[in-house]
C-alpha cells in the first residue's frame, strides 16, 4: 500500500485525465437553476494528508454548494452536541434502496427517517440544530465548521434563492409527513434550515478540511463520534449504491448534487473532489471515477 502523502502531481495528473473523461457520461442538475451554469468539464481534487502535506490539481478556484454533503458534517454536529443515544432517537443507521428524496420509505418505515443522509433523516436533523430561527441555526453552524476546520465556508445567498425559487415539492412532502408522525417541531423552520445549510459553499480545499477532520484522532471531535461518522458514510453515503462502492472502492464517502465529494482515508487523510456531471442515482461521475482509480492504485480500501 502506498500512502497517499507519496503522491506525485504527475501520478495525479494522470487520474485527473482519466476522470475529467468520465463526467460526459454524467449531466449537470437542471432543476436548480444556479446549479445548471455549471460546466460539466470542470474538474477540481485537494488532498489533505496527515503530514501536512496537501496535493491540490483542476479547477481549484470554482466555488460550489455542498448540498447533501453537508449531511455529513450537520450529523458530527448534533453527535458532538447532544450525544450519539439522543442523535439516533431522531434518525436511524439503516442504508435505503431507495432514492434520497423518497417519500415512499419514509411512509413505508412509519416516519423514522432511515438514516441521516437522506433527505427526510438531514431535514430531521435540521430541525434540531442549535438556534432560535433557521438564518441563527445556519451560521453558528457555518462559524463552528469554519473554527474547527480551518475552512473558509460560506452561505450563498444566491443560490438559496435558486433553490427556493423552485423548492423540491418532494422535499415539501417529506417535511408535512414528518411533521404529521411528530419527527418536526416547526416544518417551515425545518425545511429553510435544510435548504440553507445545503447552499453552504466553498472549494476543495475547504471540503478537504472539513473531510480531515473524520480521518484521524485529532483532538477536536470526539473519537468515538468521527467513528461513526465515517461508518454511516461508508453505508449510506452515496445512497442506494454505497454497497457497490464500498466493494469498489471502500472508504467512507459523502456526494452532493452540486458535483461535490469527500472520501476519508482513516488514519491518513480526506480526498475532496469537485465535478458537477451526476449519475442518474445523483452522485458526482468523475468524482467517483477518480477515487476509484486512486483506492485502487494505491490499495486505500479499509477493508484491504
Amino acid at each position: 500500500m502506498k500512502e497517499l502523502d507519496k503522491l506525485t502531481t504527475t501520478e495525479l495528473s494522470v487520474w485527473v485525465q482519466l476522470a475529467k473523461i468520465q463526467p460526459k457520461q454524467g449531466r449537470v442538475i437542471d432543476r436548480i437553476p444556479q446549479l445548471a451554469k455549471a460546466d460539466p468539464g470542470w474538474f477540481a481534487v485537494h488532498i489533505c494528508c496527515k503530514s501536512g502535506k496537501t496535493i491540490s490539481f483542476g479547477d481549484t478556484a470554482c466555488i460550489f454548494p455542498l448540498m447533501s454533503v453537508i449531511k455529513t458534517f450537520s450529523l458530527l454536529y448534533l453527535l458532538e452536541h447532544f450525544g450519539a443515544e439522543t442523535v439516533f432517537a431522531w434518525v436511524g443507521v439503516q442504508p435505503s434502496d431507495a432514492a434520497f428524496n423518497s417519500l415512499e420509505q419514509l411512509v413505508s418505515d412509519r416516519g423514522h427517517p432511515r438514516n441521516p443522509m437522506i433527505n427526510s433523516g438531514a431535514i430531521t436533523l435540521a430541525d434540531k440544530l442549535p438556534g432560535k430561527d433557521a438564518n441563527q441555526r445556519t451560521l453558528l453552524f457555518c462559524q463552528w465548521l469554519n473554527q474547527l476546520a480551518g475552512c473558509q465556508l460560506r452561505l450563498d445567498e444566491e443560490m438559496l434563492a435558486s433553490v427556493r425559487l423552485t423548492r423540491s415539492t418532494a422535499n415539501q412532502a417529506i417535511a408535512n409527513y414528518l411533521s404529521e408522525t411528530g419527527h418536526l417541531e416547526n416544518i417551515q423552520t425545518a425545511l429553510d434550515t435544510y435548504e440553507q445549510i445545503c447552499c453552504i459553499s466553498g472549494r476543495v480545499e475547504d471540503l478537504a478540511l472539513l473531510g480531515k477532520l473524520l480521518a484521524f484522532e485529532n483532538g477536536l471531535v470526539n473519537s468515538q463520534n468521527r467513528r461513526i461518522v465515517n461508518a454511516v458514510m461508508s453505508t449510506c453515503g452515496l445512497y442506494e449504491a454505497s454497497a457497490e462502492f464500498a466493494i469498489r472502492i471502500g472508504l467512507p464517502m459523502k456526494s452532493g448534487i452540486g458535483g461535490g465529494l469527500v472520501a476519508i482515508v482513516p488514519g491518513e487523510g480526506a480526498i475532496a473532489c469537485y465535478s458537477p456531471g451526476l449519475d442518474n442515482i445523483g452522485n458526482p461521475v468523475g468524482a467517483i471515477a477518480f477515487v476509484e482509480a486512486l483506492a485502487q492504485e494505491l490499495q486505500l480500501s479499509v477493508f484491504s
